[in-house]
């Protein structure tokens, strides 16, 4: 679950990353893109690989793969 997670962070940093350099990066020069086309779709695949990281822990979770631990409930 660790490694599931690591890699799910790291997919997240990257396109979130992916999303920053076409953003500096600007649009294509012939026009034949729109601007903001790759960047759009960067940050839709971090929002993606975000809520699919949170249904797998929540899924792990429900599942016993993972315990929580951590304040007690109630305090």
């Amino acid at each position: 679950m660790k490694y599931l997670v690591a890699l799910a962070f790291v997919g997240i940093i990257g396109s979130l990353a992916a999303a920053l350099f076409f953003m500096m990066k600007g649009g294509s020069t012939d026009g034949s893109k729109p601007k903001g086309g790759h960047m759009a779709r960067a940050l839709a695949f971090r929002v993606g690989f975000s809520i699919v990281l949170f249904v797998c822990i929540l899924v792990a979770w429900k599942l016993g793969y993972i315990q929580p631990t951590g304040i007690p409930a109630g305090k």
